[in-house]
């Protein structure tokens, strides 16, 4: 199975159900696969050939789920970029995998030409949102350019439209140009669907690779845990670009649900009041999103249509789970584990919860996962080592990064087979059961005792008033590390560093008490919601 088969299927058992809902519009399965048909033929006309890579630097939109399937279909591979990403940053993308092509807000369509220039391999972009006909028309006119007659087919020549920088077209042209059959297309499952780029703690961000194979495989057993069924209504606030946003789309596709696609949880009442008009049933979130809605008076909506809650990209703490637990009693909490290089990894089974509130579960349904200390050598329960994946969910490695797909994909069981070491560190319980513990990189070093940077954290949690919490070591000459403790404080609470000092003091060994205590408005974040500690040593 293809990834653009997750629409092709629907469309043929639901046709005139309500796929999508974003941006004040609602369209059915079938106008989604009309609209991502008549773009695939446009980039086709444009010169997309098999496997070869287009960008997509756009919020959340219908524009965006027509294109991801549109690139799809033209047997090419897209790489959605954050909308938030700076020119500078996207240049460096879309040169790292030779993108031919991108889609772009109307609104940026006056930096094309520099962008061109910083991406000679990008030779086309298409415009889309308010605007975006007239400034293609426009470009489509400029010194050098051609020019085209409305409706009229962009020429599939590269550099036609903008004389040596590049082709711009509108994405309404687009649509109103090209029939709605469906283009055939060569792609095979062992293809690339997508890169989704990813930056770690540190260095240049590197597209991880996913085959159409992964990619079904990992939605397939996300859907599998969660029990999702055609009747579910799922709301996504988190931005395609990043992996469990993505997949939102991809597995409400596949299963036949429908998707309500909201820019981001900016303005947390208005998500809740979607929510309770549209009855959604699904909502994933991550913790900072969730740290926001314990802090909320939840009594003003009708929540009870939700089915379950699912958390990802960190673990929740604790004290967040008992909140969200005591919040929405009716609903099951998923708390899961994953990494980009492999989709999914672990979820904990909501019945799990109150037994083991630290944990992050078991495999995913068809993986198998363990753990290794630094000789290779697996580990029993209680012992802290690497966490070790293996299964279709594994994704190809870094595009043009050989060395770093090295260090993470090493030779598996089987002659070509490959698995991930995650370089997180966890344990498990005397059941199987798995617990993370830190990043390898971010583990501590203080007094010659090693800290997990989350175990402090947790702590932190428990003590009301702190809303978010992160832990880093900082350099110090007598104690090689010194734990430093970051706190945002919820409204109407004084927290000081002598009360933080003291609630550790009593929750914690000596040498995993904070040295350091510092209040904030607020913590540095990625774009998908993780904490910076990288950002907060510097």
């Amino acid at each position: 199975m293809l990834v653009q088969d997750l629409l092709h299927n629907s469309t043929e058992r639901f046709p005139a159900k309500v796929a999508l809902i974003c941006d004040g519009h609602r369209l059915t399965y079938a106008q989604i696969e009309e609209q991502a048909n008549r773009v695939a033929t446009g980039l086709l006309a444009l010169g997309v050939q098999r496997g070869d890579r287009v960008g997509v630097w756009l919020p959340n939109s219908v524009e965006t789920v027509v294109a991801i399937f549109a690139i799809l279909k033209a047997g090419a591979t897209f790489v959605v970029v954050n909308p938030t990403t700076k020119p500078g940053k996207l240049a460096y993308i879309l040169n790292n995998c030779a993108a031919s092509g991108l889609f772009a807000p109307a609104r940026r369509g006056e930096q094309m030409t520099n962008l061109f220039d910083a991406a000679p391999s990008t030779h086309f972009a298409i415009l889309c949102g308010k605007g975006a006909a007239e400034l293609s028309r426009r470009a489509s006119l400029s010194p050098g350019g051609e020019g085209r007659g409305e409706g009229e087919a962009p020429p599939p020549n590269r550099r036609a439209a903008c004389g040596e920088h590049g082709q711009v077209v509108g994405f309404p042209q687009l649509l109103d140009a090209h029939p709605l059959t469906r283009p055939p297309c060569p792609t095979i499952d062992v293809d690339l669907a997508c890169l989704i780029y990813t930056s770690g703690s540190t260095g240049e961000p590197k597209g991880v690779m996913s085959t159409h194979a992964n990619v079904v495989f990992a939605a397939s057993s996300i859907i599998q845990y969660l029990e999702n069924i055609p009747e579910d209504i799922v709301i996504n606030v988190l931005p395609l670009s990043f992996d469990y946003g993505l997949y939102q789309l991809l597995m409400v596709f596949k299963f036949g649900g429908t998707l309500v696609l909201e820019r981001s949880f900016a303005y947390p009442a208005a998500v809740l009041q979607r929510i309770e008009q549209e009855r959604v049933t699904g909502f994933p979130g991550v913790p900072t999103l969730f740290a926001i809605l314990v802090q909320m008076d939840l009594s003003r909506f009708d929540l009870l249509s939700l089915r379950y809650l699912t958390n990802t990209a960190a673990a929740l703490p604790v004290e967040h789970i008992r909140r969200l637990q005591g919040a929405f009693p009716w609903a099951r909490l998923y708390s899961m584990y994953g990494l980009t290089e492999c989709k999914r990894t672990l979820y904990l089974p909501p019945e799990e919860l109150d037994r083991r509130p630290g944990s992050v579960g078991i495999a995913i349904p068809g993986t198998e996962v363990w753990i290794e200390d630094e000789a290779g050598a697996r580990l029993g329960p209680g012992e802290v080592g690497e966490l070790v994946v293996r299964g279709s969910h594994v994704m190809q490695g870094y595009w043009g990064a050989p060395d770093a797909t090295a260090k993470r994909y090493r030779p598996g069981r089987y002659p070509a087979e490959r698995i991930l070491y995650t370089g997180d560190l966890f344990k498990t319980d005397e059941e199987g059961f798995l617990y993370f513990i830190a990043r390898k990189d971010d583990i501590i070093k203080s007094q010659g005792e090693k800290v997990a940077p989350k175990e402090v954290e947790s702590v932190l949690y428990q003590l009301p008033g702190v809303v978010e919490a992160a832990v880093v070591g900082v350099p110090d000459e007598l104690l090689g590390q010194a734990i430093k403790a970051f706190i945002v404080r919820g409204d109407g609470h004084h927290l000081t560093e002598k009360d933080v000092l003291r609630h550790c003091a009593a929750h914690l060994e000596d040498f995993m008490v904070p040295r350091h205590v510092e209040f904030r408005d607020s913590l540095p974040k990625t774009s998908s919601g993780k904490i910076r500690a990288a950002a907060l040593r510097e």
